[in-house]
C-alpha cells in the first residue's frame, strides 16, 4: 500500500489532530492493563485484590511485588496499544502520527 501525498501543512497538524485519538488510546490502555494485572495479581497469589501501599497488613516486599508488576504490566499494554494505533493512523494517512526527537512531524 502506497503512501499517500499531503501536504506540508496537513502534516504538521497531524500530531495535534491525533492528541484526542492519543488520549483514548491511553484511556484504553490503561484499563485494559487493570483488567491483566487484576488477572494475573489472583493467578499469582489467589487474592482478587493486591495490596495497597497504605495497608498495614502487607510487607513491604508484598507491596513492592505488586507495584513492579503492575507497572511493568501498565507500560508494555501502553506502548503495545500506542504503538498499533500510531501504525493504524500511518497507513491510514500515510503519516506516523507523533513528532520526532527534534519536534518536527
Amino acid at each position: 500500500m502506497g503512501k499517500k501525498n499531503l501536504s506540508s501543512s496537513t502534516k504538521k497538524k497531524l500530531p495535534a489532530a491525533y492528541k484526542p485519538v492519543g488520549f483514548a488510546l491511553s484511556w484504553t490502555s490503561g484499563t485494559l492493563a487493570g483488567m491483566a494485572f487484576r488477572k494475573i495479581w489472583k493467578s499469582l497469589r489467589d487474592e482478587d485484590d493486591a495490596p495497597d501501599a497504605l495497608d498495614p497488613d502487607r510487607r513491604l516486599g508484598e507491596i513492592l511485588l505488586a507495584a513492579a508488576i503492575q507497572g511493568a504490566i501498565f507500560a508494555s499494554v501502553r506502548s503495545l496499544v500506542d504503538r498499533a494505533g500510531a501504525r493504524a493512523i500511518e497507513r491510514r494517512t500515510g503519516v506516523w502520527p507523533a513528532q520526532d526527537k527534534t519536534g518536527r512531524a
